[in-house]
This record gives C-alpha cells, sequence and structure tokens, in this order.
C-alpha cells in the first residue's frame, strides 16, 4: 500500500499525520513488499483525477521531477522515463529489417509513440489504449509528449486492444505492449496469455514481424514475480525470445522487457549502432549498442529461473483467480496509494486543495 503523508520530521503533537505539517515534509510512499516500503519527498499535488477504469495523480517530486500515478502504482517519473521507453521501443524497431508499421496496445502517456515517432521509416503507428480520459490527462499535463500526440502518422484509437487486433484486418512489423503488470484476475491479464499471443499477436505480425513487452520487475529477488513467466509463455509460442532488463531508479528495481520474433534476433553492437544512426533522428540518453549487449546479458540467477520456469500464463488461470487470490508462482505486488488530511491546504494547478477535496483513495 502507499500514501502521501507530511510530517515536520518529529511529528505532530508526537504523531505523524498524514499530509499534516510542513510542505516541505511531504513524501509519497508505496508499500513494494511487506515490511519493504520505497518513498520519495513531494514538492506537491499537481493533479488527481478519475475515470471509468482508473484513478490518475500526478505529483511533483523532488528526486524525480514529475511522477504519474494510476492507481496508486507509479508509471512513469520525469528524469528516468527514458531508459523505459527507449528499452520498450528501441530493440524491437532497430532488430527489424525496416519497420514501418507499429501497434501499440496501451502506452496512453505518449511516451512510447514519442520515442517510435523518432525512427525515420515508420509510416503507420497506431495507439490504442482504453482509457480516453487517461489519454486526455496525459496530453494536457505531459508536455514532453505534446508533438507526438499532434503527429499525423499516429493513429489514435480508444478501444480494447485485444478486440481492437481481433478486428483489424491488416498486420503489422511490431507489436509493442505497453501494459500493466498480469495480476490474475486484472484487467490486463489476459493480454499476456498463451492463446492471446498465439492466436492474436503473432497472427497480426507481418513476416519477419517481432512482438515486445513490458515484462515487470526483473530485479535478482523481484524477477519471479512475472517477467520469468512472462518469458516462458511467448517461449511456447515464438520461436526466438529474447529478455533484458535495466534499472530504473524511480521503480526502486530492475524493470524487464521480453522480445519475441520466429525470425532471428541477433545483432552486434556495432550493428545497433549503425541502424542508430541511420534510423533514429537525434540521440538517445540511455540505450545503445552495448548498453543493450549488456541489458541482454542477464545476471545467473535470473537466467537460471527463466530456464527453469515452468508456469505459462492461460486463460484458464486467468478466469481462476480473482482480486486478492494470487497463488504463487505469480507474487505480485499490488501498489496502492490513499491520500489523507487534516488541516492542511495544499496547492494543485494554482488553486487551493483542501482537505475536503483531498480525501481520495487509489485502490
Amino acid at each position: 500500500m502507499g500514501e502521501i503523508s507530511c510530517s515536520n520530521g518529529n511529528g505532530v503533537n508526537g504523531k505523524n499525520h498524514p499530509l499534516t505539517g510542513y510542505r516541505k515534509s511531504c513524501w509519497y510512499e508505496e508499500e513494494i513488499e511487506e515490511n519493504l516500503r520505497w518513498s520519495f519527498a513531494l514538492n506537491s499535488i499537481l493533479h488527481t483525477a478519475a475515470t471509468q477504469y482508473q484513478d490518475i495523480a500526478l505529483l511533483d517530486t523532488k528526486p524525480f521531477g514529475k511522477a504519474l500515478v494510476i492507481d496508486g502504482k507509479l508509471q512513469s517519473a520525469e528524469v528516468d522515463e527514458f531508459i523505459y521507453h527507449e528499452c520498450l521501443v528501441h530493440p524491437a524497431l532497430l532488430h527489424h529489417s525496416n519497420a514501418k508499421s507499429i501497434f501499440i496496445m496501451g502506452g496512453g502517456e505518449g511516451s512510447t509513440a514519442r520515442e517510435i515517432l523518432r525512427h525515420k521509416n515508420v509510416e503507420k503507428l497506431v495507439m490504442c489504449d482504453i482509457d480516453e480520459e487517461v489519454v486526455e490527462f496525459c496530453k494536457s499535463y505531459l508536455t514532453v509528449n505534446r508533438e507526438a500526440f499532434c503527429d499525423p502518422i499516429m493513429e489514435l484509437i480508444i478501444n480494447d486492444a485485444r478486440a481492437e487486433l481481433e478486428n483489424r484486418k491488416e498486420c503489422f512489423d511490431v507489436i509493442i505492449g505497453d501494459l500493466a503488470d498480469p495480476i490474475e484476475g486484472g484487467p490486463c491479464y489476459k493480454l499476456y496469455t498463451k492463446s492471446f499471443y498465439e492466436f492474436t499477436i503473432k497472427p497480426r505480425l507481418n513476416p519477419g514481424g517481432i512482438f515486445v513487452t513490458q515484462a515487470g520487475p526483473a530485479g535478482i529477488f523481484s524477477h519471479t514475480e512475472v517477467f520469468s513467466c512472462i518469458y516462458n509463455t511467448l517461449r511456447q509460442v515464438f520461436k526466438y525470445v529474447v529478455p533484458y532488463s535495466a534499472h530504473i531508479p524511480s521503480y526502486a528495481d530492475t524493470w524487464g522487457w521480453v522480445m519475441a520474433s520466429d525470425s532471428p534476433l541477433a545483432l552486434s553492437p556495432e550493428e545497433i549502432d549503425l541502424r542508430m544512426k541511420q534510423r533514429i533522428k537525434g540521440e538517445n540518453r540511455y540505450l545503445d549498442g552495448k548498453t543493450f549487449s549488456s541489458a541482454s546479458t542477464l545476471s545467473k540467477a535470473v537466467r537460471n529461473s527463466l530456464d527453469n520456469e515452468t508456469e505459462v500464463y492461460t486463460e484458464a488461470t486467468a478466469s481462476k483467480f480473482g482480486w486478492g487470490m494470487m497463488p504463487k508462482p505469480i507474487a505480485i505486488r499490488q501498489r496502492q496509494a490513499e491520500v489523507e488530511v487534516e488541516d492542511l491546504e495544499v496547492e494543485v494547478c494554482g488553486s487551493n486543495l483542501t482537505p475536503q477535496t483531498m480525501k481520495q483513495r487509489f485502490n
């Protein structure tokens, strides 16, 4: 569970009251797992909203700049989101011989589209997100991605990604999964199953096509949550599967991605660098050939786990378990955020946020 709280360092009347005290002591806190929490200081809460599907907050954090939080889970932070999005997008597009058509599942904040649109050879980009209000929220408040939303190459579709892919007739060179983690019984779980990969994703890939997905925490202790199972599930469907990872400071963990294809996924660092120079507008801040080579060289412990993973995500297990019923090996950390206030006004986008308007729970 996570919460936003304030204190003056010594507490108020000997106690630490949520959002009570001085603004300089406001902290955002997430429970990563039992007995382990991650917190960082806030300058202010910039905006909050609730949509039909989820709750949204935009925080101004001291260590990470603006941070987007959806359903209490940190999605991205201003200072390091480039690590996540460069790793999600560029390896697949660069390993493809000439990726011209791209489909994004999710990606409502626009950062994935932004990175794709840096590729000179991209002619068609479809971004499909189910939550129109999240997309509009990100258009309004994440200024770094406004140009991407206005690019004529991009087609924005508000729909369920699975339904959209099943109803479309055309195929794509690259399909990207920028979705929430596959919590059993959760809304995105069925977009990680073997049947979805086999009967929806694979038929919508052109010959030589590549699928890539974010794959959750991939740290030395956290990789068994979903990373190893996503890898093993894709291995049942595609001939070539490449897992890779990178540390993201605002996530307080190493994060994972998995790339899959029926065509070989083998480029040298020099070949990757050459394709970057030829294809990408501007310079990457994080990813180059050597960095990807390092990212796809996993530790011994993680390699052994992936090699020995037997669990496969299926429709049967998706329907069997509901919220709060998550047996191993999927020990998902659910980050929830609770906002409580006492006698404090916080500036939000130029207005005063009162205790009455701040009462909001993300769960």
